[in-house]
């Protein structure tokens, strides 16, 4: 059974309730039941955190594990984290990086992402799904 983590960085413990307007009306825990049930033979480990060290220590503890593949959506660090970057690289897994909103078409400063850098692949402006083809990409059936 392949295992994916699923990362979420800051202020996506809001989803649904923060800006609905940008990021919808689905929750974290909308996306994992969802992922639940169109991978049934995937094993997720869901983590969200609002500091960017947690989100380090959570890729040390992947590179030392049976993990598979990481989808993660750094939300702000994404513009902002060097050590998440360093992170993604020491790791050595394959990283989706999900954006819910479009970096591209919001504030100059969203436009660049260091964790990029060192993704294997971007998704941005696809909603909620993007993690659906996240994980999808990374089991190699997309």
């Amino acid at each position: 059974m392949k295992k994916i983590a699923v990362l979420n960085g800051p202020n996506l413990n809001r989803l649904g309730k923060r800006e609905p307007e940008i990021y919808g009306s689905k929750t974290l825990d909308d996306i994992a039941s969802e992922l639940r049930s169109a991978f049934p033979d995937t094993e997720f480990d869901f983590f969200q955190s609002n500091h960017e060290g947690a989100l380090v220590d959570k890729f040390s503890e992947l590179a030392e594990s049976d993990t598979n593949g990481v989808v993660f959506n750094p939300a702000a660090y994404s513009h902002t984290s060097v050590a998440l970057r360093d992170a993604i690289s020491g790791a050595g897994l394959p990283v989706i990086e999900v954006h819910i909103s479009n970096i591209h078409s919001r504030e100059k400063f969203r436009h660049h992402s260091y964790t990029a850098e060192v993704s294997k692949g971007v998704i941005t402006g696809l909603g909620t799904d993007g993690y659906r083809f996240a994980v999808a990409a990374l089991l190699g059936t997309a």
